[in-house]
């Protein structure tokens, strides 16, 4: 991904209140059930920084995640980078009451380009796991009572 494409959108809606889909995004526990398991810790407050490593097709991805903005049960947002490779981002998760349920809409914006020769950096990658994470293991993680 690089910054002068449009940021990656995905939207969703859930079966589940606002304050359930906040639980899920912001409560560490809850968290490691659908996004990451080795987060080590989490904290929506503005400043809380993490790292924790995934490896993927033999490399190490070192993420480094320092959330930027926090608006209780309606946003969050984070800086997305990763130690020792270029590219810099924020991810920002803003929700809104749909009905019984609520919808999330998540962005994610390219500040500075990731390297063009790391496959998991094409924007493609990228939305694909958007779409597995939002539409895919947080789905299934609110379906079943998370």
């Amino acid at each position: 991904m690089n910054s002068s494409e449009p940021p990656i959108v995905v939207e969703q809606t859930f079966d589940a209140p606002v304050e359930a889909v906040w639980k899920a995004i912001t409560e560490i526990e809850r968290m490691k059930k659908w996004y990451f398991e080795p987060i080590p810790d989490f904290k929506a407050e503005v400043g809380f920084a993490t790292k924790f490593n995934i490896a993927c097709n033999g490399r190490n991805f070192m993420h480094l995640w320092k959330v930027t903005e926090v608006e209780p049960n309606k946003s969050i947002s984070y800086n997305w980078s990763y130690e020792g490779i270029g590219g810099d981002s924020f991810v920002k998760f803003e929700l809104s009451a749909e009905g019984p349920g609520s919808r999330l809409k998540l962005t994610h914006t390219t500040t500075k380009d990731w390297p063009s020769d790391i496959p998991e950096f094409t924007r493609e990658a990228c939305a694909g796991g958007w779409n597995y994470f939002i539409k895919g293991t947080l789905v299934e993680y609110l379906t079943k009572g998370g």
